[in-house]
């Protein structure tokens, strides 16, 4: 009984390494003193002083921080805090070849729910200059596309306008991230299995929706349009 009350006074020990607790500390003095994107942090030296630790062990850190693009060395002026490229980071680590199948797939399902729900974003910007290019794009596809998957040309050009209609830059930059994922996936016959349902919304349809529907039937045009990609990796 003794030995139990004992272990249950013990404190976990703190295993992870210095740089670990130091970049964790830097990240809660930038939070809590309230900087800024742009603003200044001390430099190294004094860092390494104000927390008793290396100036090896500082540096570290700050290439670590670096690499999440959260602060970044500026000529005549120091480190800064910066605004991180989300898109840019998780290109780095988003390869097709290496992901497993689950993650694969749960991309693959990520892009057809990004494209269904952008419908309200779409409608709020699109201009009669959008919807004459989206219909130079449909003009130069393949008359009849019922029975293909997608093909990674044309889906680029057509989808990727749909996504720089958003005006959301992030939005637009996750899209090239995805797409060669979408497109590995098909490829390597992971979600390549046989359906029943063949028929689909095409592009010159949704075309046809953004000049006279509104976000709603988008909405539906697009999840119908995407049918056959939510049949192979539902059923």
């Amino acid at each position: 009984m003794a030995e139990n009350n004992l272990l249950s006074q013990i404190s976990t020990i703190d295993n992870s390494s210095l740089v670990d607790r130091v970049e964790m500390q830097l990240l809660e003095i930038f939070i809590n003193k309230g900087l800024k994107t742009g603003d200044t942090i001390p430099k190294e030296l004094e860092l390494a002083s104000a927390m008793g630790v290396s100036r090896t062990v500082i540096r570290e850190s700050l290439t670590r921080l670096k690499a999440m693009g959260l602060v970044d060395s500026i000529k005549h002026k120091g480190t800064i805090l910066t605004s991180p490229n989300l898109a840019q980071i998780l290109q780095k680590s988003m390869i097709p070849k290496v992901l497993d199948n689950e993650t694969l797939k749960d991309i693959f399902e990520i892009r057809l729910i990004l494209e269904i729900g952008m419908a309200d974003s779409i409608f709020n910007y699109i201009t009669d200059d959008d919807i004459k290019e989206l219909e130079e794009i449909v003009n130069s596809e393949p008359d009849s596309t019922g029975n293909v998957l997608f093909d990674i040309e044309h889906e680029i050009k057509f989808h990727g306008k749909l996504y720089e209609i958003t005006r959301n830059t992030t939005l637009k930059n996750f899209q090239t991230i995805l797409l060669p994922v979408f497109n590995f996936a098909y490829d390597s016959g992971l979600i390549n299995k046989p359906i029943k349902k063949k028929k689909h919304v095409s592009h010159k349809e949704l075309v046809q929706i953004l000049k006279t529907g509104n976000a709603r039937k988008f909405r539906e045009g697009m999840r119908k349009h995407l049918d056959n990609h939510f049949n192979r990796l539902y059923e």
